[in-house]
């Protein structure tokens, strides 16, 4: 099964799909992990996304299918992919089914998670990463959990896109262009949003129930 994940940036969407990938044994396609390999590695395109995140906009489409169709291509992934984080509007909804049905494929579910303004600012402001392991934490939900890691405190970083100015820009332009994305899914069979305020175990149970119907 093929599925997307959809929440403004820290609803948890990483956190879920990393479950639904282990658990179902899908593959979790996070377009900011392939944009973040990209940085790291300091490729061409990697330096242009760089200057493009610490402004706060969104990487363009071009840079984002090309990317994207070398993974929906591969046989090893055929018809068991996470879209985490994609698609982001319109253009993108409807040339990833474009990519899907090129190779006969399609969306079997598509889960929004519904998060307010207020909770997202806490979330990502705290906000950390394991360099080592990508689990991420908060630094002041999870203060026992960033003490005790298995992977050592030196590991946990906080991604410099993670700031107050940055955020505000983020949410509003995230609101802004993929309200008409969920519009365009929203009438599907297969659509289901979720509460995102919930605690994380509350919402990997709803989801493990729906795909498990």
């Amino acid at each position: 099964m093929n599925l997307i994940l959809f929440g403004a940036p820290g609803a948890g969407k990483g956190t879920q799909a990393n479950f639904i990938a282990k658990k179902f044994n899908l593959y979790q396609l996070s377009t900011g992990d392939i944009l973040r390999n990209e940085i790291k590695n300091k490729t061409t395109i990697g330096k242009k996304i760089d200057l493009i995140i610490n402004q706060g906009d969104f990487v363009t489409d071009n840079i984002i299918n090309e990317l994207l169709k070398k993974v929906i291509s591969n046989p090893s992934y055929r018809n068991r992919i996470i879209f985490d984080g994609y698609p982001r509007n319109i253009e993108q909804a409807e040339n990833l089914e474009l990519m899907l049905n090129s190779d006969n494929q399609s969306i079997n579910f598509i889960f929004f998670l519904k998060v307010s303004k207020k909770i997202i600012e806490k979330r990502i402001l705290g906000r950390i990463t394991c360099e080592k392991c990508k689990k991420i934490f908060n630094v002041y939900s999870d203060k026992k959990e960033v003490e005790k890691h298995e992977c050592g405190v030196k590991y946990l970083k906080k991604r410099k896109d993670d700031n107050e100015d940055v955020l505000i820009t983020r949410y509003d332009e995230y609101m802004k262009k993929t309200k008409p994305v969920l519009d365009f899914y929203s009438s599907r069979s297969y659509f289901h949003e979720i509460d995102g305020s919930s605690e994380i175990e509350v919402i990997t149970n709803k989801i493990e129930q729906i795909l498990t119907v």
